[in-house]
């Protein structure tokens, strides 16, 4: 394959910082652009990151970096509300037995990770910058940005995140939908025993949890019905955290203590999208969130991004020829891990809304994550 080729990176995420790194180690020329001016380096709590994750890690090069920032752990937890430990299971080390089952980290750290490996990489790197105008003929796209410039290349990789502005100019018209769920996200100091993920299903919310993300944090999370974001004013939302957290016990009143800061506690809603068909037109393929999303409710966003930037790459650096029946084959690869992860993801959040008090959780779980243990 002629690596004079030139690659379009359009958002600068996970999946996108990821097909930066790996499409330049091959040798390409790749420029990316980024919408925000910060490179969303102080954006969001913290992340679990599980093993199939950490595979891709590994082949960037940032393994070792997010090993030492972040805080291993091989189990989860299922607790009362009153924090009763009702069952321990062991994690399933998605990633092989390499690595660890599951990895807790603060996101703006492993953002930071990330941003480090891009710029080692030589890529070209312009924040603040978005995409005007995409027009594309049979051998690559022409491409006005919103600093005037612009550009010609052989392929773009749209990796701009659920609400991909990308998505919709070459005609996809699916969309995020909402599955009725809204978490609220912060991170805190690490209690001295919180050595894994615990989840309590019931109680005021339908599940409350946390992850530890280093030897001294946290991320803690609440998940309750979605309400209107507009009638929850943001000075409130430190208030609305810790009146759901306070019906919790275990180590939950020493967090509680620790959700005072409005401008730290994050609010979302849960959404749900899966790109049918294909995940391109033309020369611009679909990566990470802008193809799929699902809810955290089996911390598989970030991974199957990842996953998605890892085959992407293979194939584009293997193949003589970038072509429809390339592009149809990444789908096909991936469309049959993710629609499964997606559906369970929604499924268990849906047993919550529903009051399914025998609902599978933990076979669901467990069946989707023993899946992950093959190569993606």
């Amino acid at each position: 394959m002629s690596t004079a080729r030139t690659v379009l990176v359009i958002g600068g995420g996970a999946a996108g910082n990821a097909m930066t790194i790996l499409l330049r180690r091959a040798g390409l020329t790749v420029d990316l652009v980024e919408a925000k001016d910060d490179w969303n380096a102080t954006a969001g709590s913290g992340i679990t990151l599980q093993g199939n994750a950490l595979r891709v890690l590994r082949e960037l090069g940032v393994w070792e970096e997010v090993s030492a920032s972040g805080f291993g752990f091989g189990s989860v937890g299922i607790t009362a509300p009153d924090g009763t430990v009702l069952h321990v299971a062991r994690d399933i080390r998605t990633g092989g037995d390499d690595l660890p089952a599951t990895v807790g980290m603060q996101r703006p750290q492993l953002q930071r990770i990330l941003i480090d490996a891009v710029r080692a990489s030589g890529a070209s790197v312009r924040l603040g910058t978005r995409v005007e105008h995409l027009e594309q003929d049979d051998t690559g796209a022409s491409v006005r940005f919103t600093d005037g410039t612009e550009g010609r290349y052989d392929l773009v990789i749209a990796a701009d995140g659920l609400g991909s502005t990308t998505r919709a100019a070459i005609g996809i018209t699916a969309k995020p939908e909402p599955t009725g769920m809204a978490i609220w996200r912060v991170a805190v100091p690490r209690p001295a025993g919180v050595t894994r993920t615990d989840l309590a299903y019931g109680g005021p919310a339908y599940i409350a949890g946390y992850c530890p993300t280093s030897d001294t944090t946290i991320y803690a999370y609440v998940v309750e019905a979605n309400r209107d974001r507009a009638s929850i004013p943001l000075e409130s939302y430190a208030d609305e955290m810790r009146g759901l957290a306070a019906a919790y016990g275990g180590f939950w009143p020493e967090i509680t203590e620790h959700i005072t800061d409005p401008t730290k506690v994050n609010y979302t809603w849960f959404d749900r999208m899966l790109v049918e068909g294909s995940w391109h037109r033309g020369r611009v393929v679909l990566v990470g969130d802008a193809a799929h999303c699902c809810p955290p409710t089996l911390a598989q966003g970030a991974a199957l991004s990842l996953e998605d930037a890892w085959v992407l790459s293979h194939l584009l650096t293997s193949a003589e020829v970038w072509d429809d029946a390339l592009f149809q084959a990444y789908y096909d690869r991936r469309i049959a891990r993710v629609r499964p992860v997606v559906e369970a993801s929604v499924q268990i959040g849906q047993w919550q809304l529903d009051g399914v008090r025998d609902a599978d959780v933990p076979g669901l779980m467990g069946r989707t994550m023993t899946m992950l243990r093959e190569l993606p």
